[in-house]
């Protein structure tokens, strides 16, 4: 408008209501979701392990849901069989993860209910994050962008053992 290319009174008569929509990278939880709906869009059909997705869920998508659609789509064309797997991913996804650390962490079959998977990558995540900072749960709570008082919750509803973690036995 500042600049003579928009009409200020087309403007005001189109801008009754305004909608904010955060980006993807501040609604990871809508990422499975999302995943399914694209897969389910697929010419093929296909599933996606829980590693992959949580792989999907960690990262920061500057794309933002055209990036995450692309990807799918992408991986789902290049699976061999009927399952996406971490490999079928761009490494700008998969190269912040280091894959040796995560074979040992057990996973779903991809028909496990979505609360179920949901509360896997989130287990795994939090493991993660407590990994990379040595179990320095303040640390951990800034890579993964959630309070103290939440971390706390989470690590408590997940049993997961911080000393274990600190102590490099996990």
């Amino acid at each position: 408008m500042a600049d003579g290319k928009f009409r200020e009174d087309l403007f005001y008569r189109l801008n009754v209501f305004t909608l904010h929509l955060p980006p993807l990278r501040e609604r990871k939880e809508d990422i499975p979701a999302m995943v399914d709906h694209f897969l389910k869009k697929s010419a093929k059909p296909v599933e996606i392990s829980s590693m992959a997705l949580q792989m999907l869920m960690a990262y920061s998508w500057p794309g933002n849901v055209r990036e995450l659609q692309n990807t799918i789509e992408r991986a789902a064309v290049i699976c061999e069989d009927s399952f996406i797997e971490p490999q079928h991913l761009p490494i700008s996804i998969t190269g912040a993860f280091d894959t040796n650390q995560h074979d040992a962490i057990p996973t779903l079959p991809a028909n496990a209910p979505i609360d179920e998977r949901l509360a896997e990558i989130e287990k795994n995540m939090i493991i993660e994050a407590l990994r990379k900072t040595g179990g320095v749960q303040v640390r951990a709570t800034e890579l993964l962008g959630i309070n103290q008082r939440s971390l706390w919750h989470r690590i408590k509803k997940h049993n997961i053992d911080v000393k274990s973690i600190k102590n490099n036995k996990f």
